[in-house]
């Protein structure tokens, strides 16, 4: 069974009214996701010295995780404080604690190089690290989000053989899309994956472009659905699936995600 690491950013959300706090970040929940569908992952991100950390750190491994390499820095865990009106969570303060600062080790580079892929994420800080991981040939994968045009995005997406993209701004042009997603491919991935909401995901691997729709289920809470989109295909191709496998193991765990409470 090929191994996945997941770094980058964690994050508590904090439900004042209730005094209820949830685990997540993008990574975190790739990590969770990819171990529930039967793989093995790993997460490398910062906790602080609060309550929190030890929630977060405790709440990951329970799942399966392998927590060995996240650092424990003094100071706050990040959080996010959460409203709750009626069916919708009105977010208010964030406080990034000390992933503000966090950095990779060369013992936690070193671990990373002994898995078959890496993932992280646009709120990571990790961005700087993958021509690194390029360089030492592990699989690399990125989540950016809906940052399709920034920066970051120019300066990591040669290093990405994975590429993942929400699309908000292209959704009603599907020609401006793909145009997109093969200039993106030019500048070194392997494919770029666009999820498209209700009107499911596309695929370009140079060759041709690949559609899948979503798993139609009841919706009871989005929270995760993107990131348990990225483990489904992740844990599918790097395990030898075909990408129109990956895509429909992407759509069902989705799915799943969203139709109980909370991301995991």
């Amino acid at each position: 069974m090929k191994k996945i690491c997941c770094i980058g950013d964690n994050c508590i959300d904090y439900y004042e009214d209730i005094n209820i706090a949830k685990l997540g970040g993008n990574p975190v929940n790739v990590s969770v996701y990819i171990k529930q569908l039967g793989g093995e992952s790993s997460y490398i991100g910062a906790v602080g010295t609060d309550d929190f950390g030890k929630l977060m750190i405790d709440g990951i491994r329970n799942q399966g995780v392998d927590v060995s390499n996240v650092q424990i820095n003094p100071g706050k865990t990040a959080v996010t404080k959460v409203k709750i009106s009626g069916n919708e969570r009105i977010l208010g303060d964030y406080d990034e604690g000390v992933m503000k600062n966090f950095k990779l080790t060369e013992e936690n580079r070193k671990f990373i190089l002994e898995h078959d892929l890496v993932v992280s994420g646009y709120w990571g800080n990790t961005e700087k690290e993958f021509k690194y991981f390029k360089e030492n040939k592990i699989a690399t994968a990125f989540d950016f989000a809906t940052n399709i045009k920034s920066d970051l995005t120019d300066e990591t997406i040669p290093y990405i053989d994975y590429a993942f993209f929400s699309d908000d701004e292209l959704s009603e042009n599907y020609e401006e899309l793909k145009k997109f997603m093969k200039d993106l491919y030019k500048k070194g991935p392997k494919m770029i994956i666009v999820t498209r909401g209700e009107k499911g995901s596309i695929v370009y691997d140079g060759e041709k472009f690949y559609e899948h729709g979503i798993t139609p289920c009841k919706v009871v809470d989005t929270l995760g659905a993107g990131d348990s989109y990225i483990a489904g295909f992740l844990f599918s191709i790097i395990n030898g699936k075909s990408i129109e496998v990956a895509m429909e193991t992407g759509a069902k765990r989705s799915s799943q995600t969203i139709s109980y409470d909370g991301a995991w």
